[in-house]
């Protein structure tokens, strides 16, 4: 390898390591912290990841990637370089321009509040109490404004955030992609309104032990390639992935005894996540190529094993006789057809990790509208749950009766994830074109998938999508994989088709 470039990679696995030893701090605060120990753990997280932060965007650090990279314009010097190294460098550069836009002093309060917030949004969403938590969500909206000042926008502030979700996307993109869905999601939702189809969702909703659905959710994790040698899955507030390595990707998941399909599709989604996170090449860890390519890729591979997988006709003709076995009282007399229109069944609900696949964009589409306002200095934080609750009228048709449904329900704002929401909307558009492409490459795809194999699909994403690490952008991806640009088009064909057979439209 060449030297320069060797000395730049020592470096960057040093502050790898750093990050990753405060991902394992999040990870113990999210699932096993005493609730005393918010505090403290704040301090810790702040204090590593500004160390993190100081160590890439020292002079020494500065100086070895200056050998390499024009650091003002991003050239780099190939000289002995390949095609693959030339990536990871304009991959670092990228990445450090945006890191010596903001000061130590600023990345370590932004750590230690938004490590405070997450804990006190637990409470405040277990306790109904927006009040407890709206103080911190002001601090944090103040930063994210300052963050995006630091980074510089043409536009809007917006734009500055998105980028670090989304490399190279805009807000005007997002705009363009939501007027194009807005119409056909209501449109098809008002058709489904005036179906005569009953409503299976009930079935669902009985009694379901949570050990039995732990046990099934681990099997379904199991065959869908989740090395769990190398992962666990525990439970939390919010259901997450973190990871500090390949070789140790987690993942969390909430059990409700009362609703089969929150901690099954739970599982799943967060299962896809992870099996991309175990998929990348642990031979780069440290660099741009042992990292996902976005979020929205990367929730294109939850949401493709949710949605496209998880609530597919192929995938239950093989779980559901095992489905029955364990719980044959709730669904030993219950058709296939009946428990497949229950697991899709549409029905506007208040909570969006619960929403269906026709609804699930309009709970995005809200969150961007107010994300947007609020960084514009439109609304105020003080305004949210109202705000919130009349979109939530408007998009979704239904209206919270308490902040904990309402405007409370997501993390999101307590971790200062400003700008990551549109992601999951680009994961459900990409996820569509990315199983596409797998349909037409893998012979019998969905029958093999109805035999239970379903680490032939795994194996098709961890060679097209997850060992490419930041090789790619998400865009380069989806037009090398389909040979067509990002489009709502394919997911809104496919929701058509799948709900007009399911409604009888």
């Amino acid at each position: 390898m060449n030297r320069k470039l060797e000395i730049v990679i020592t470096e960057l696995e040093v502050i790898t390591q750093l990050r990753k030893v405060a991902a394992v701090l999040a990870w113990d605060q999210e699932t096993y912290m005493p609730s005393g120990s918010a505090q403290a753990r704040s301090e810790q997280i702040s204090l590593v990841l500004s160390l993190a932060h100081a160590r890439f965007t020292s002079d020494t650090f500065r100086q070895s990637l200056a050998i390499l990279v024009d650091l003002d314009g991003g050239a780099i010097d190939r000289d002995g370089l390949d095609l693959r190294q030339v990536r990871l460098l304009e991959n670092v550069w990228h990445d450090w321009r945006r890191a010596t836009a903001l000061p130590v002093e600023f990345v370590g309060e932004l750590a230690r509040l938004t490590s405070q917030a997450q804990h006190v949004w637990q409470e405040a969403r277990a306790q109904n109490d927006y009040a407890r938590f709206s103080p911190y969500l002001e601090k944090i909206i103040d930063m994210k404004r300052q963050e995006a000042r630091f980074h510089g926008f043409e536009d809007e502030p917006y734009d500055a955030l998105l980028e670090d979700y989304e490399t190279g996307i805009t807000t005007k993109q997002i705009e363009q992609l939501f007027a194009v869905l807005r119409p056909a999601l209501i449109e098809l939702v008002g058709r489904i309104k005036s179906s005569k189809v009953p409503d299976r969702h009930a079935l669902l909703t009985q009694e379901f032990p949570e050990d039995l659905q732990w046990e099934f959710g681990m099997e379904v994790l199991s065959d869908m390639g989740y090395d769990l040698k190398k992962g666990r899955q525990d439970r939390s507030a919010h259901p997450f992935t973190t990871d500090f390595h390949p070789s140790d990707v987690r993942i969390t998941t909430r059990l409700n005894a009362r609703d089969l399909s929150m901690g099954l599709f739970g599982t799943i989604h967060e299962g896809g996540h992870a099996l991309y996170e175990q998929g990348l090449e642990a031979k780069y860890f440290g660099t741009p190529l042992c990292e996902a390519i976005s979020l929205g890729i990367h929730e294109s591979q939850s949401r493709l094993w949710e949605n496209y997988v998880g609530r597919s006709m192929p995938f239950w003709r093989h779980y559901y006789p095992r489905l029955q076995a364990r719980f044959p009282g709730q669904l030993g007399a219950v058709p296939l057809d009946d428990f497949y229109a229950a697991i899709n069944a549409v029905r506007p609900s208040l909570i969006r990790v619960e929403a269906d696949e026709v609804t699930y964009n309009l709970h995005i589409m809200l969150r961007f509208d107010l994300e947007r306002a609020l960084l514009n200095g439109d609304v105020t934080v003080k305004d949210l749950p109202g705000l919130w609750d009349q979109a939530m009228a408007k998009y979704v048709g239904v209206t919270p009766s308490t902040v904990a449904e309402g405007v409370l329900q997501d993390i999101h704002w307590g971790m200062g994830a400003i700008g990551y929401f549109p992601t999951y909307m680009l994961g459900n558009l990409y996820g569509r074109q990315i199983y596409e492409a797998a349909l037409a490459q893998i012979d019998d795809l969905e029958e093999r998938i109805a035999q239970g194999d379903l680490l032939t699909l795994r194996e098709w994403l961890r060679d097209n999508v997850h060992r490419l690490g930041r090789l790619k952008r998400a865009g380069e991806l989806i037009q090398d994989l389909t040979g067509q640009p990002l489009s709502a088009g394919p997911f809104i064909k496919y929701l058509q088709a799948k709900y007009e057979r399911l409604y009888d439209l």
